[in-house]
């Protein structure tokens, strides 16, 4: 049997036996350093030909990529960056000064997050390759996982989703988007060549889950015409069904807990799960579903699209990016739904509640609109490495 006969999910399955099972399965591994602060660890490599190239992003884009993916991955876990490691693999012919600018690319991108580069390797290699270990800060109980959504929970998504696929687009193909203006065309580029990890929304979540009066999570919205729930509902905000919560996000101590023990045997009872997008929309919320043991409705009609994409692409076409495109970087977030409502309030720019949890494991891609029907969200239609 060949690794192309299992694919990367397969693959990564053998793989994660040869770790602890409570450290692995998240953005990040998240190990306890002292009693209130764990350690959040992500590598991420990226290979020539695969990851990037100068055909699409070049070296310094290609170095701001591999950092703002790092980056992501610990805004997922609820981690504060603290540095990175760098391992660098090249021809002994590569230009010097293609290795600089990727260098000034993931210094560009890490200065604004206060995160410096301490340390790391260099070998000789045929392709090009980088491997980038991060490491972040954060507290025990506000450690963000994917095995902690529960029924009945908001989706959210942190912004629009397709930017990014649709720059690529436009970097592969010079005559796709001709009735683009420059700057919505450079926008969509810098989308896919300068994604930005999403860091700035944890302290809007802080604040909302340490909110008095913002805590109970609220039944399912109620059913609407055709079957479809409404989220915009106010009877959407009624008492809960989960058990309560208390100011900061944290369960009573009465009530069972969110989560069985945590990454790292970190316990949290946050009332939040989540991952970024990095591999794209669909593949965010399935993950969550799957680690959680939940299941989603997902409406077409609110998943959050540049508004550009009904001058170049297909109905279709504009969703299939935003499920399966990839490389947004944006935050796919679980929450109560009074919550969620918050969040989507304050953040603002294209975040939305796409979808709701639900107690089957099912994942269906439902229309709110009534114009197309339900199907299942599968993860074999977005990127896979075999």
């Amino acid at each position: 049997m060949k690794v192309k006969d299992i694919g990367e999910q397969g693959l990564l399955r053998i793989l994660q036996k040869f770790c602890p099972a409570e450290i692995v399965g998240d953005d990040c591994a998240v190990m306890a350093t002292t009693p209130n602060q764990s350690l959040a660890i992500t590598t991420d490599m990226l290979v020539d030909g695969v990851h990037f190239s100068d055909r699409t992003t070049g070296p310094y884009y290609a170095g701001w990529r591999a950092a703002a993916a790092n980056l992501s991955d610990l805004a997922a876990m609820g981690a504060k960056p603290l540095a990175v490691t760098v391992a660098l693999a090249v021809a002994a012919d590569t230009a010097v000064e293609w290795v600089e600018e990727f260098y000034r690319g993931m210094t560009a991108c890490l200065q604004e997050y206060d995160t410096p580069i301490v340390g790391g390797d260099v070998v000789r290699s045929p392709v090009v390759t980088v491997a980038i270990t991060a490491f972040g800060q954060v507290e025990c109980d506000r450690t963000i996982s994917r095995s902690n959504a529960r029924s009945n929970w908001a989706i959210v998504a942190t912004g629009v989703h397709g930017a990014s696929r649709a720059g690529l687009e436009l970097l592969l193909n010079p005559e796709f988007g001709q009735n683009l203006t420059e700057v919505d065309r450079a926008s969509l580029i810098l989308a896919h060549q300068r994604p930005k990890p999403r860091l700035d929304v944890l302290p809007v979540v802080w604040e909302i889950l340490g909110s008095e009066g913002a805590m109970e999570p609220p039944l399912s919205p109620p059913l609407g015409k055709g079957g479809k729930q409404d989220f915009t509902s106010p009877s959407a905000m009624e008492p809960p069904l989960s058990p309560p919560l208390s100011k900061g996000g944290k369960q009573e101590s009465n009530s069972p807990p969110l989560s069985k023990g945590g990454p790292g045997g970190v316990q949290s009872s946050i009332a939040i799960a989540g991952m970024d997008s990095s591999d794209g929309l669909a593949d965010a919320i399935i993950q969550i579903c799957r680690a959680s043991g939940v299941g989603a409705k997902v409406d077409r009609t609110k998943i959050p699209i540049p508004n550009i994409f009904s001058e170049i692409v297909s109905t279709e076409k504009a969703l299939d990016w935003a499920l399966y495109g990839g490389e947004d970087f944006e935050l796919v977030l679980f929450l109560p739904i009074a919550n969620a409502q918050l969040l989507v309030e304050q953040i603002g720019n294209g975040a939305a509640i796409v979808g709701i949890a639900t107690d089957s494991t099912d994942i269906w891609l439902t229309d709110s609109s009534g114009i197309y029907p339900d199907a299942i969200l599968k993860l074999d239609r977005g990127f896979q490495h075999f």
